[in-house]
């Protein structure tokens, strides 16, 4: 796999247009970043980092290797519509994007985040609009 965020934003996506009250992604500093991000914006419950004995998505797999497993718990409403609308990756792997600090995306009108990497850490446009630093867009959220 060569897109990690990639990954992570299509493991939610089908999430929660299956309706699950979970998802379990491989666990990386990424990935943790990229959730922490999302429960301080409000958009997830919370995460927590799981012993696995198989790769998370795997059907089978047998070793006696140890994995470690990202399980994310997903925001509804009361009438249970997913508070994500929707996940889009900005920066991919063939196309970086980057933005400086004076020139940070809104997400529809600031309806949604953007979550960039700074040199401070993964952070929503918001908080790089705080600290007034920029970075590569990887994805916006709604």
């Amino acid at each position: 796999m060569t897109d990690t965020v990639a990954d992570f934003l299509t493991r939610m996506r089908n999430a929660i247009h299956a309706d699950r009250d979970d998802v379990v992604v491989p666990a990386s500093r990424m990935n943790q970043e990229l959730a922490r991000v999302l429960q301080r914006e409000g958009y997830i419950l919370g995460f927590a980092v799981e012993k696995t004995d198989r790769p998370p998505g795997a059907r089978s797999h047998k070793t006696t290797a140890e994995f470690e497993a990202l399980r994310i718990q997903l925001k509804y409403t009361e009438d249970r519509e997913s508070v994500i609308s929707g996940l889009q990756r900005i920066s991919k792997p063939g196309r970086r994007q980057y933005a400086g600090a004076d020139r940070l995306p809104r997400v529809l009108g600031g309806m949604g985040i953007g979550i960039l990497t700074t040199s401070k850490g993964l952070m929503s446009v918001n908080e790089a609009r705080r600290e007034r630093v920029g970075g590569e867009v990887l994805a916006h959220v709604w």
